[in-house]
């Protein structure tokens, strides 16, 4: 199956630091290796998220933040999926990146309104996102409240083994005034088995220990980023985290709220639409809305919410 790209025409997708604060902000960047990238990769930052996808077509590495939802048909259907009409100034706005975005004027992202971004550090226990060590610190030097994101492949290894990499590799937090706690990205597999293999039980288990071995690391709670169609299917709506990680739902539409999974009762944050477009990034990309003044988004971010 060919893959569409978002391109350009798709319809689909400040501040001088101290020695303190620079110092801690290297910390927070691990180094790429050369075995971070791949020839895929560097197709991906010119191509675009793809539009549609099909269980398999992505190789290890490639997946994105609702590359499981489109792969696993839980998103709605191409002619649904409109952008939501919100103004750039109405609520506080954010996006998510990866790779696929290709390189991104941070500048531009900021003085388009845009407040907050998480971008893909880590994916299962190997893979470092190629754009990561750039998109980072360049963030931050614009002014944006950024994170990072950890893809989880359940399967692969335990959690705590992939909550280490991540915390090891990008996903650790400092109180520096710019920085978001970590993402768990646990979605449907793009590659696989929507569940990944695991008994509601065992993701139960899975998440648990991810989120555990996390706080032990940094201190923070986890963000969880899923939508409500795999989160109902493959940990039976468990209520067990709503006290524990704030919910980033991911409900692509055009309605005036989202749709939460089961368990939850309130999102802090709404991917509202992966067909966003922001000065500053070429082609679509996701767009997020944060359920609550920027005052709470600072609050969340230095670890007094």
């Amino acid at each position: 199956m060919s893959i569409r790209s978002r391109g350009a025409g798709s319809r689909r997708r400040r501040l001088t630091l101290s020695g303190v604060l620079a110092a801690s902000l290297a910390l927070l960047v691990a180094p790429l290796t050369a075995t971070s990238a791949t020839a895929a990769d560097a197709a991906d930052a010119s191509a675009g998220e793809p539009t549609t996808l099909e269980v398999g077509e992505l190789s290890p590495g490639q997946a994105f933040m609702g590359a499981g939802e489109l792969a696993h048909g839980d998103t709605p259907q191409e002619n649904e999926r409109q952008f939501v009409p919100f103004a750039p100034t109405d609520g506080v706005q954010g996006i998510d990146v990866s790779h696929w975005q290709g390189s991104i004027n941070w500048t531009s992202v900021r003085n388009s309104g845009i407040q907050f971004a998480w971008m893909k550090a880590t994916e299962g226990t190997s893979y470092r996102d190629p754009s990561f060590n750039t998109n980072y610190p360049n963030a931050y030097y614009a002014g944006v409240i950024r994170g990072a994101y950890h893809f989880a492949l359940p399967n692969s290894s335990s959690g705590a083994t992939q909550a280490n990499f991540f915390a090891s590799n990008g996903g650790a937090w400092s109180a520096d005034n710019l920085t978001l706690p970590g993402v768990l990205d646990i979605e449907s597999n793009p590659y696989g088995a929507q569940c990944y293999g695991l008994s509601t039980t065992q993701m139960r288990n899975w998440i648990q220990d991810f989120y555990n071995t996390y706080k032990s690391r940094t201190g923070r709670d986890v963000v969880i980023y899923t939508s409500p169609s795999w989160w109902n299917t493959c940990t039976g709506s468990w209520s067990g985290m709503a006290s524990q990680s704030p919910l980033w739902v991911a409900h692509w539409t055009t309605a005036n709220s989202p749709t939460l999974p089961g368990g939850f009762s309130v999102h802090t944050v709404w991917q509202y639409t992966d067909s966003g477009s922001v000065s500053g990034i070429s082609g679509a990309v996701d767009r997020d809305q944060f359920n609550g003044s920027r005052d709470r988004l600072l609050a969340l971010a230095n670890n007094t919410r």
